[in-house]
């Protein structure tokens, strides 16, 4: 078997940007399955624990362009390596701010967001300089298969460590991981292959030749105006925020769906929950592949994003249509399973098409698209806490989510573009 040091070296970058999302993830649902015994021992009801839940959303959009932009010009390797020790600060110090205060908790959770918000920009920044095209939908499939994968896990443990330990200890725990990830991030990686030692001329010419790599010496400017005026960014800008209407929703308020909605004992709330995410595991990763073997064999990039991006929402869509009418506990599971594992085909769409229309500002655009996709975050999960305080219903909210992500196929459908547009 091949040494994992005689890999190419951008595997070790792909790995270790997948553990940081799953990192992330751990990091960021483990609130939605503590908030339970969270509320009851700090008396919450459901807007305040909506205020709880999306504060975290504040400081993400505060952060993304800005995370980005540092990315493009300064490299991923820091901006994402500081933002993974400030987030991991601000999980460990989540339940002392609790107890000191609501206020305190709110602020502390905002902090925690502004760190997040640097992973997806500068992980896309480095991948445009790493990661030639026709391994791109993979290695986005790859590393977006780490929220799921980060969900399962804190779905999974966060229940089992809040009964032995409380509630407390699932963010303590947690927070610790990504001061170990760090250690292996500053040793292993470099922001350019050109600056890494390790790399073979081999791979050194793969990666410029295909990938359209940024030297050093490359500092474009952006063009914000043309970015504004472009309605191809205008598509992957309302499909991220509607992609994110339905993932952020059901990531916050899913294990409260299962325990209130359907009646699941809290102990088993975890174990439940994870299987849709279990099916998105499987399908981003099969989906990146689909999309750069279709583009592999000749099929126009345009029309694989499209395609792509019809299988995802779409699927998703009905699911989420479908699951509020249902009142019994596994047909419910069963339909958000099939809907994430068919919506898992956005990584061959929209969730790509950064580094297609725009290589050398993919970290900026992405900082662009996902502020867009962090508002949900912000009003989505507020949202649903009120819509659900007022009228108790799962129906409403489910609905809402599909007709969203329904919108956002038929805008992405008619102005995306898999062309690059901007050098």
């Amino acid at each position: 078997m091949l040494n994992p040091r005689h890999w190419p070296k951008r595997t070790h970058i792909v790995g270790l940007s997948f553990l940081a999302v799953f990192i992330c993830y751990i990091d960021r649902v483990n609130i939605s399955v503590a908030i339970i015994p969270m509320a009851a021992d700090l008396g919450w009801g459901m807007q305040q624990q909506g205020l709880v839940l999306s504060s975290f959303f504040v400081g993400y959009v505060l952060l993304q362009v800005v995370g980005g932009r540092l990315a493009d010009r300064y490299g991923g390797k820091a901006v994402l390596g500081m933002g993974v020790i400030l987030w991991s600060l601000f999980t460990i110090l989540t339940p002392p701010a609790a107890a000191l205060g609501f206020t305190l908790l709110i602020l502390t959770r905002i902090a925690m967001g502004m760190g997040e918000a640097v992973t997806f920009p500068a992980i896309y920044s480095t991948f445009s300089k790493w990661v030639p095209l026709a391994e791109r939908s993979r290695a986005v499939g790859f590393i977006n298969s780490a929220i799921p994968l980060g969900t399962i896990f804190a779905l999974v443990t966060t229940p089992i460590v809040v009964q032995i330990w409380g509630w407390q200890w699932a963010f303590y725990s947690f927070g610790a991981t990504g001061i170990v990830w760090f250690f292996f991030w500053q040793r292993m990686v470099t922001s350019t292959p050109q600056q890494h030692a390790g790399v073979t001329e081999e791979e050194l010419a793969l990666i410029v030749d295909r990938s359209a790599a940024v030297t050093d010496s490359e500092k474009p400017a952006v063009p914000w105006h043309h970015f504004l005026k472009s309605m191809p960014v205008w598509a992957i800008v309302v499909a991220h925020f509607c992609n994110n209407w339905s993932l952020f929703v059901l990531l916050s308020w899913m294990p409260t769906y299962i325990n209130k909605g359907l009646g699941v004992d809290y102990a088993s709330v975890g174990l439940l929950a994870i299987i849709p995410s279990i099916g998105s595991v499987f399908f981003l990763n099969i989906a990146g592949n689909l999309a750069d073997r279709l583009i592999k064999n000749g099929m126009a990039v345009g029309k694989v994003r499209k395609l792509m991006q019809t299988i995802g929402f779409g699927g998703l869509t009905s699911a989420l249509l479908i699951v509020g009418h249902l009142d019994t506990v596994w047909m419910a599971i069963a339909t958000m399973t099939v809907g994430s594992a068919l919506g898992a085909f956005v990584t061959g769409g929209f969730a790509v098409n950064h580094m297609d229309v725009a290589p050398r500002h993919a970290g900026t655009l992405m900082g662009i698209t996902n502020t867009a996709g962090a508002v949900p975050g912000i009003i989505g999960v507020f949202v649903t806490g009120l819509i659900l305080e007022v009228t108790g219903s799962w129906v409403i909210v489910f609905s809402l989510a599909g007709g969203v992500t329904l919108f956002g196929l038929i805008f992405y459908l008619a102005f995306s573009s898999g062309k690059k547009l901007f050098d």
